[in-house]
């Protein structure tokens, strides 16, 4: 791979700051980050996990309660979220998130047009969270307590 001067020694500066050991892994990284990115914006309905983080003026609960609002409305793609107090009456949320593009920007969107909300990034991954529930083991034990159940009842 060849780059100018200039972008060689910035990434090796890059290199150096982060503690990697070679350059091959910082682009790497930026490789991933950079695809995760355009699978974002070329195929709408690929499934992607990742973050969104905010940062909010919570000086009025109206800004939480409409953050809270917001993400009840995304219940399928907001895995969990963690909320930090910060200096000035400023929060920090991180929402862990799985969904489809669409619906992951969608969600960016809703909670950015919130009033008092300062910053908001996502980061996303390709790599998918194992599903959480699946619909055919939730059927197989639901029949399993079933049978359990019908074989404690007495018989007639």
């Amino acid at each position: 791979m060849s780059l100018p001067a200039d972008l060689f020694r910035q990434l090796d500066m890059m290199v150096e700051e982060r503690g990697l050991p070679s350059r091959s892994q910082l682009i790497a990284e930026l490789i991933r980050h950079a695809l995760a990115e355009h699978e974002a914006m070329t195929r709408p309905e690929e499934m992607l996990a990742g973050t969104i983080t905010l940062v909010y003026r919570g000086d009025r609960g109206r800004v939480r309660h409409q953050l809270a609002e917001s993400q009840a409305e995304y219940l399928k793609e907001v895995i969990s979220s963690q909320h930090v107090f910060l200096e000035d009456d400023q929060s920090l949320e991180v929402l862990l998130v799985q969904g489809p593009a669409t619906r992951l920007k969608d969600l960016c969107d809703s909670l950015r047009g919130i009033r008092g909300v300062h910053q908001l990034q996502l980061v996303t991954t390709t790599a998918l969270l194992p599903p959480l529930h699946e619909q055919e083991a939730s059927a197989a034990s639901e029949e399993g307590r079933s049978r359990r159940s019908a074989a404690k009842e007495p018989a007639a």
